[in-house]
């Protein structure tokens, strides 16, 4: 399977909707090599196909990484992917959505959690509980770091338009630079029989799991807050597209 091919395309997929995608992953690695572990253990939550975990495998020799996701295409990707690294990751398959994902994802503490790009399919609940258990996983003064868009809504109405405005820009110049889109990519990745073989269940799995209004950085802020993290803010913003940073 051409996983690491994938990988590269989905980043280059990712990169038209997301501008300067690549300055929101390094300042966070920025976060985690100037952290207190010099050799981190990060979870890295719904991984897709290794895009942040690569990159902090490969910014971090001495870093080890537990990438969970519940899409059993994107997993087989970024065990393809990943493997070079050995021993120093492990992917794991775990439903964000189930109480028992922390079990599967354990054993604990880990030293940072990181997402990106993963945890709007949430539930302002379901989001809720996942920072809860990120924060039963972490060592103390242990750090969380999640990347996403976080759109304005009608109190920045300004803003707001500017953020639409500039993603369809974005987006236009990507796709135009030869980009793939979402569904276009993964049409390619089902050329590959091995991830052919897994679209029914990946369908099933997701089904009954519709997109969610966005939420603002200030839901992200006060789940951070209620979960029980000391310290919450933000280590990057470019207009609506954020690191929220918590610690515990």
């Amino acid at each position: 399977m051409r996983a690491s091919e994938l990988l590269r395309s989905w980043d280059r997929q990712q990169s038209a909707y997301v501008a300067h995608r690549e300055n929101r992953f390094t300042a966070m690695l920025d976060v985690l090599t100037l952290g207190p572990s010099p050799s981190p253990h990060v979870l890295d939550l719904a991984c897709g196909p290794g895009a942040l975990s690569h990159r902090i495998l490969a910014a971090l020799p001495d870093a080890t990484v537990t990438a969970v996701d519940y899409d059993p295409v994107l997993l087989r990707v970024a065990a393809g992917a990943l493997s070079a690294y050995g021993d120093r990751v492990r992917v794991v398959e775990a439903d964000l959505v189930s109480p028992s994902w922390p079990s599967l994802a354990g054993p604990g503490p880990v030293d940072a959690v990181v997402s990106s790009t993963a945890l709007h399919w949430l539930s302002p609940a379901q989001l809720l509980a996942v920072y809860q258990d990120a924060a039963t996983l972490l060592r103390p003064g242990g750090v969380l770091m999640n990347a996403d868009h976080l759109r304005f809504d009608e109190r920045s109405p300004t803003l707001l338009d500017l953020s639409k405005r500039h993603d369809e820009r974005t987006q236009r110049d990507g796709f135009a630079a030869g980009a793939l889109d979402y569904a276009a990519w993964h049409a390619e990745a089902y050329e590959e029989p091995e991830l052919a073989a897994l679209r029914e269940e990946r369908e099933k799995r997701f089904a009954d799991r519709p997109p969610q209004p966005h939420a603002p950085l200030e839901l992200h802020l006060a789940a951070l807050r209620t979960a029980g993290f000391a310290e919450t803010g933000t280590v990057w913003q470019y207009l609506d597209d954020y690191v929220v940073f918590a610690r515990r």
